[in-house]
């Protein structure tokens, strides 16, 4: 007979990490299940806002939060899921390419994408000078000129952190104010690397077989182009939502599953948690994205064993 879980998590980043160890502290009988360990987290290459780590990186803290689950019994599992769907006896049949697991309970913790510009050259040239992870791809563009898409906190870290291979950074952002926090700022300004564009935006990336150059919607120092070997994109990322919109569960107009405050949804016995919900007024931290994963087991555990 196939095992009944009382619960399966989907998504093995900070949210679903932290909601397997609460779970496993309430024994529940749960599965993790991820397409891939950890999310975005890796990508992170310096944290300065994590409770009791002056700084650490991404990987080292997902690190730490794998061991954690670990030992407490539950292994992510590396499965990605493709569908959840609720049958005649009310138990959800999660649908993954290996294997299809019953559950009484699900948490969605699937995480965000990267937001794509949707400007011509963006997609053919993906791969060849056009990234989403300045942590994954910095090393490739030693000493290279590199441009940095958006002004945010995600941007202005990729600026710097490019800034240790490239010889100069472009950082271009359609406002007139950055606003990443100001702690952030302080590091730009000090970094001679960086040159800030404010006001202007990026609307087509040119090149044959790898980037050569952008151009701009508004002239820079006499030019409507920058010649670059490389452009990061980092305009903040959606919600990966499609699960759960095909099982019923409400988004809001951002397409955010919309919570209660124990993380509940509108559909019974489906919670979510981290950067896809509405909640922790959508300040998208790890520590909140973990505070949620707690909130949520918390919640599936008292609607499964204190009913």
């Amino acid at each position: 007979m196939q095992e009944l879980y009382d619960l399966i998590i989907i998504g093995a980043g900070p949210a679903g990490l932290t909601a397997s160890i609460y779970a496993s502290r309430y024994k529940l009988n749960h599965l993790l299940l991820g397409a891939t360990i950890g999310g975005q987290i890796n990508e992170i290459r310096q944290l300065e806002n994590w409770p009791g780590d002056i700084s650490v990186s991404g990987f080292d803290l997902l690190s730490r939060f794998v061991e954690h689950a670990k030992s407490l019994g539950v292994s992510p599992q590396n499965e990605s899921v493709v569908s959840v769907k609720k049958n005649a006896e009310n138990i959800f049949e999660v649908e993954t390419g290996k294997n299809t697991h019953k559950t009484r309970a699900v948490i969605m913790a699937m995480g965000t994408e990267y937001r794509k510009m949707n400007i011509p050259g963006e997609k053919k040239l993906t791969g060849r000078g056009v990234s989403y992870c300045a942590t994954c791809d910095a090393m490739f563009f030693r000493e290279k000129v590199v441009s940095v898409i958006g002004g945010g906190n995600s941007a202005v870290t990729a600026a710097l952190g490019l800034s240790d291979f490239a010889s100069k950074v472009y950082l271009i952002y359609r406002g007139d104010r950055f606003p990443a926090e100001p702690i952030w700022l302080d590091k730009l300004a000090a970094n001679s690397k960086i040159e800030p564009i404010k006001n202007t935006n990026v609307i087509e990336i040119k090149g044959e077989q790898k980037v050569e150059k952008i151009i701009l919607d508004k002239a820079y120092n006499d030019k409507t182009y920058l010649e670059t070997d490389g452009v990061f994109v980092e305009i903040g990322s959606d919600p990966g939502v499609e699960l759960a919109e095909r099982l019923g569960v409400e988004t809001d107009e951002q397409g955010f599953i919309k919570v209660n405050a124990d993380m509940s949804t509108n559909v019974p016995g489906v919670f979510a948690a981290g950067d896809i919900t509405t909640g922790s007024n959508k300040f998208r931290q790890i520590i909140t994205a973990t505070a949620e994963g707690a909130v949520a087991a918390n919640g599936a555990y008292k609607m499964l064993k204190l009913k």
